[in-house]
Formats: structure tokens, C-alpha cells, sequence
């Protein structure tokens, strides 16, 4: 029986991407070089539903690794502690001026600093402190079963220098009742601390979410198909992955060789031990889509296509040329998540060579796929990224976190490629005049029949290359890529606003 996606995309809606690391800091703020969940943020919801956007997409917002990347985190439920704001901490009464203008203290010391505060508030007979009191020991029990393994994980990262769990003493990396029981004991208040940190990221976030919703502007997620091997999650429930007696991965995930890349791509991702998935009824994986589901309005799944069939690479390959199509039970797990979950509104990163397979389990579910305008222009008429081919249940984009900003990408393109960019332009216009790049790319997705049409902050501002968020297949330069309002000219304000509302969206 086909399923009917319940959700915010049963009427048309347009969408800005911009993940909260680039936004601007405020200007009376200390920077620590990465936006957060302060004044900005409200700032920036304003700024979508003053031009008429209703959808504000985010990349993963989870604990990433020193590389920064979004999609290889320690955690696939705790929130990034660089996200928190100081000075929603500070109006708190639990940080002061004082605190904040010191130059060589970090974010977590001012966040150690704060909880140091709150726990000396709960011995004052004070409705608000006893409050907040409550709600921390709420949110604790709440979020209990990864929260707690988290924290000791963490707790136990710092103590061994951030080594991988994978490099410690055997009694902690094979989780000893009585060498944890010991752990949990020594450093206790190391894991309260972290604790402290996720209650107050989650309770931040969803204040964001709820004054987003009185501007009837709604969040999009993104969740990484995967996770890191150096995470709590695999620490926490090896037998959920494939490791080997010693906890070493034996496979692990990747794409093949493809026109693009001749070796394939190797992520070095665990692969998830579906029949222990399958024993324990999903459990895991509803957790993790229950939490991204109290977090946002909608939530996309990265690499979809490998809930049907993941290609698996032998670990001790280098390439991702050596390895095979494995089946994945993802109607099954599909099933368990909308039965505990029955209103969540999910969207599929279709993306790339997709078989008829994985559409069916897409259909099956009614989700909505993916289109980027970039990949249009190659010359063939069935091209299924081309603004004429795109169904309306889709999200369609200019481009993507991983792609050039929309300028960058056409000035990149050769003579025919240009050549075919401009032929599609002039062909859906009632009268010729010069392309003008990002504007006319923006303008054929909002025209499209996609039910949903976002366009990154980049492209809004018409900014070039060096503002590129990612470049896949790079190890440095990515993910710091961060605005500013002077950047927003009136022009650009008034251009999207009159686009939004001439092609029916909200």
C-alpha cells in the first residue's frame, strides 16, 4: 500500500539554504568564527518571511570531528556546542559582560563557566532557577538513551587527548561494566557539564524553531545516511554495525567508480549490521529520526539510495573500485519510522545514478526527491534535471552545499555549455534579452513544478566561487564560508520577493 507523505509540501513554497555556521556574528558579540543561535538567527528568519521564503534549510547540525564537516560527526543526535549563544546565556543571568570580553577563553570554558551559575541558582528559592532546574533534569531522563553515553563517551574523549575511542585501553573501548561504572564516577562532573551543553543547545534551537513558526517560516534538516566510525553511537552499540571480534570496521561505505571519479569514493563509514537493526525493530534508527523530527518541520535523508542497496568496500581497500551492491532492508525500516512517526516529513537526496529500485521505495512512501538546475544543461532533452522535467513533488535548487555558487558554476562552463544554458533561457522567455546569472537560474526554478524551490544564501547575494561552501573530494577549505547583510543590496531583497510572489510560492 502506498503511503501518503504527510506534510508542510502539499502547496507550493520556496526556501533559502544556509546552515548556521554561516551566519554573521552579531556586532556586539566576541566572534568565535562560527555563526550561532543568537540575534542573528532571529534576524535571519525575519529576513525570510519579510521577502516571502517559508523554509529555512540547514546542513547537519550535530558535533562535528576537527575537520568541521557536517556529515562525519561524533554524535548523530547531540548538537553542536559552537551553535550555542553566549548572550542568550548571558540574558540568562548565567553569564556576564565580563565573562564574555575575555580573548583567550573558548566557548566551552564560557559554557563550564555557565553551568557553574545555574547549578549555584538551584540553591536559591527563585520560580525561574527551580524552573529551569526541572527542566534540565527533564530533558536529561527525556533524551537518556543517547545522552548518556554520549557524555561518558565525550568525558572520556577529552581524558585520553581526543584520541579515537578505538585507541584506548581496552577496558574503555570494549565498555567494562566496572571500568565505565568507575569512569562515570571519576568524571562526573565533566558529564554533567555536557549534559548542561545539550540541554542548552536543544533548548535554544527550539526556541529558535518556535518564533520561526510565529513568522510561518519552517526548518529543514539534513541527516547523513551514515555515521562516523569515531562516534558515540558506534562506541555505544558496536553489534549495530559490521566490526569485526576486535571492533575494526570490515567494510565500509562509498559510491563506486563513476563518470566523475574513476576510483569511486571511499567515506571510510561503518556499515550499519541490518539484521541486529532488523532484531531490535529499528530502535536506533526512530530515536534518531524522533529527535530530528522534534528538531525540524522537514528532514532530508543523505544518500537515500542506500536504504536500498549500499555499495560496500573492503576496509582494507584504498579505492572504492573492490566492492559491491548489498541490499539494505529500507521498506522495513521506512515502515518502522512512519509508524512511530506517522506525520514526519521526509525528503530523499536522490541524487546521482539512481535505479529503478530505489524510485520504487521513494514512491512507495511518497517522498519527495531532489533536481538541481546545475546538472540540467548537458545537452540531451530527457536530461531529468531540465526546469520542464521536474515533477512537483520534488525540491528543486540552483545548486546545492556541494556545488559552485550558481555564478561561479557559469563562469566555469565552456562555450557549448554555455551555448545550452542560454538556448533553454531564451526558449522560456516570451522575448529575448541578455541572461543574467544568478537571476535567471533562480527564476526557472521558482518557476518549475517543484512543490518546494530553494536557492542557496550564495546565490542570492550573486556571489562567486571563493563563497563556495564545499568542494567534494577536498580536505581543507570547507565549511567556513560565512555572510554578511551588507552583502544584501535592496535590489537582490525586492528581486526575490517579486519572483516568490509571481510564481505562486510562499
Amino acid at each position: 500500500m502506498k503511503r501518503t507523505n504527510l506534510s508542510l509540501l502539499s502547496q507550493r513554497r520556496s526556501g533559502v539554504l544556509l546552515h548556521i555556521s554561516s551566519l554573521p556574528s552579531s556586532p556586539d558579540a566576541h566572534d568565535f568564527g562560527v555563526g550561532d543561535l543568537g540575534a542573528e538567527a532571529y534576524r535571519f528568519v525575519d529576513f525570510l518571511s519579510r521577502i516571502g521564503v517559508s523554509v529555512w534549510q540547514t546542513l547537519p547540525i550535530n558535533m562535528p570531528h576537527a575537520d568541521n564537516s557536517p556529515y562525519q560527526c561524533l554524535s548523530a543526535f547531540a548538537g553542536n556546542p559552537d551553535f550555542i549563544s553566549l548572550e542568550r546565556l548571558q540574558s540568562q543571568g548565567l553569564l556576564n559582560q565580563k565573562d564574555l570580553t575575555g580573548e583567550s577563553i573558548s566557548k566551552a570554558d564560557l559554557i563550564a563557566t555557565a553551568y557553574e551559575v545555574f547549578r549555584e541558582q538551584a540553591k536559591q528559592v527563585e520560580s525561574l532557577a527551580e524552573k529551569e532546574q526541572l527542566n534540565f533534569k527533564k530533558f536529561c531522563k527525556k533524551q537518556a538513551r543517547w545522552l548518556n553515553d554520549f557524555a561518558l563517551f565525550l568525558a572520556l574523549r577529552h581524558k585520553f587527548n581526543l584520541a579515537g575511542w578505538q585507541y584506548w585501553p581496552d577496558g574503555y573501548k570494549n565498555r567494562d561494566v566496572a571500568t565505565l561504572k568507575q569512569a562515570r564516577k571519576e568524571l562526573a562532573h565533566e558529564i554533567t557539564i555536557i549534559q548542561f551543553t545539550q540541554f542548552v543547545f536543544f533548548t535554544q534551537w527550539l526556541a529558535l524553531k518556535a518564533y520561526a513558526a510565529t513568522k510561518n517560516v519552517y526548518l529543514f534538516g539534513d541527516i547523513p545516511i551514515f555515521v562516523a566510525y569515531d562516534s558515540a553511537d558506534v562506541w555505544a552499540q558496536p553489534h549495530f554495525f559490521k566490526l569485526d571480534d576486535y571492533k575494526n570496521m570490515e567494510v565500509v561505505a562509498g559510491v563506486p567508480p563513476d563518470y566523475f571519479c574513476a576510483t569511486g569514493q571511499r567515506w571510510g563509514n561503518p556499515h550499519y549490521n541490518w539484521d541486529a537493526m532488523a532484531a531490535d525493530n529499528f530502535s536506533w534508527w526512530v530515536s534518531r529520526m524522533a529527535t530530528q523530527n522534534a528538531l525540524f518541520d522537514i528532514v532530508r535523508i543523505d544518500h537515500f539510495r542506500g536504504l536500498q542497496a549500499a555499495w560496500e568496500i573492503p576496509a582494507s581497500e584504498d579505492t572504492a573500485i573492490n566492492g559491491q551492491w548489498v541490499l539494505a532492508p529500507g521498506e522495513a525500516l521506512l515502515a518502522a519510522i512512519f509508524k512511530a512517526l506517522p506525520k514526519i516529513c521526509l525528503v530523499a537526496e536522490d541524487l546521482g545514478i539512481i535505479t529503478p529500485e530505489v524510485d520504487a521505495l521513494r514512491h512507495q512512501y511518497d517522498l519527495p526527491g531532489m533536481k538541481i538546475l546545475q546538472f540540467a544543461f548537458s545537452g540531451q532533452d530527457d536530461n531529468p534535471y531540465l526546469p520542464h522535467h521536474i515533477e512537483a513533488s520534488s525540491v528543486a535548487y540552483t545548486g546545492t552545499h556541494d556545488n559552485d555558487t550558481t555564478l561561479g558554476w557559469y563562469n566555469s562552463l565552456d562555450d557549448s555549455q554555455r551555448g545550452h544554458v542560454q538556448a533553454y533561457i531564451y526558449s522560456s522567455r516570451s522575448e529575448e534579452h541578455d541572461v543574467h546569472m544568478p537571476a535567471d537560474l533562480i527564476n526557472l526554478v521558482f518557476e518549475s513544478h517543484a512543490q518546494l524551490a530553494i536557492i542557496p544564501m550564495q546565490d542570492i547575494l550573486a556571489l562567486d566561487s571563493s563563497h563556495r561552501m564545499n568542494t567534494p573530494g577536498t580536505c581543507s577549505g570547507n565549511w567556513h564560508w560565512r555572510f554578511n547583510w551588507q552583502q544584501l543590496i535592496l535590489a537582490q531583497e525586492e528581486s526575490i520577493t517579486e519572483v516568490i510572489t509571481r510564481t505562486a510560492r510562499s
